[in-house]
């Protein structure tokens, strides 16, 4: 039987996760052969500015700039004058790059929501990394995307074999806000469900 005090039963909120994107750059967008690569953009987008639009602490980290490009601007604009950690050690996994590391730490949040690409490398192994340091770790599955489909699915799979919890936009979404009555759920509709193409502002009370 459960323990209701375990953690993973507590819904994400403002107030008690973060949001960690990884590699959301040009050369890297350029190899995703796993999915439809507008959509999986767009709900890296659409998280970044649903916690934007409620707080959410954020963290972005690039993997060689130089190389790869910098990190796309439509997610950057939404943070002025925030810090793209580029790693200092081009390592797959985001956390042991020491910036990106304390940058979340400061956090001070428990929960982190970690997406990024490509799923079976930056992505897992900085979920990897969270869930050995203590963390309750979220993979936010529908912004992530690899070389391959095979690639994309078993690196998911690993992840969720380890303990990180899966997760879409919608959901992660809908559990930010909680319910109709958070006086941001005009903006995330406006701003967000609509632009992902969801129907659920239409059944609102």
């Amino acid at each position: 039987m459960a323990n209701p005090k375990d953690g993973k039963l507590e819904l994400l909120t403002d107030k008690n996760s973060a949001l960690v994107l990884v590699d959301y750059q040009p050369a890297m967008f350029a190899g995703v052969a796993s999915g439809d690569k507008t959509i999986i953009r767009n709900a890296a987008y659409c998280a970044a500015k649903a916690a934007s639009i409620m707080s959410v602490p954020v963290v972005l980290s690039a993997i060689g700039p130089q190389r790869n490009g910098e990190f796309i601007a439509e997610i950057t604009r939404l943070f002025p004058g925030q810090e793209v950690f580029a790693r200092a050690m081009p390592s797959f996994d985001a956390f042991e790059d020491e910036k990106t590391w304390n940058a979340f730490k400061k956090t001070g949040r428990k929960k982190v929501v970690v997406s990024g690409v490509w799923t079976s490398m930056c992505f897992a192994y900085t979920a990897l990394h969270g869930l050995k340091e203590g963390y309750e770790v979220y993979g936010l599955m529908d912004a992530a995307g690899d070389s391959t489909p095979d690639a994309h699915k078993y690196g998911i799979e690993r992840m969720l074999q380890a303990g990180v919890i899966p997760i879409t936009l919608e959901s992660l979404v809908s559990e930010w806000m909680h319910d109709w009555g958070n006086p941001k759920s005009m903006e995330l509709v406006k701003e967000v469900y609509s632009r992902y193409g969801a129907m659920i502002g239409l059944g609102m009370p």
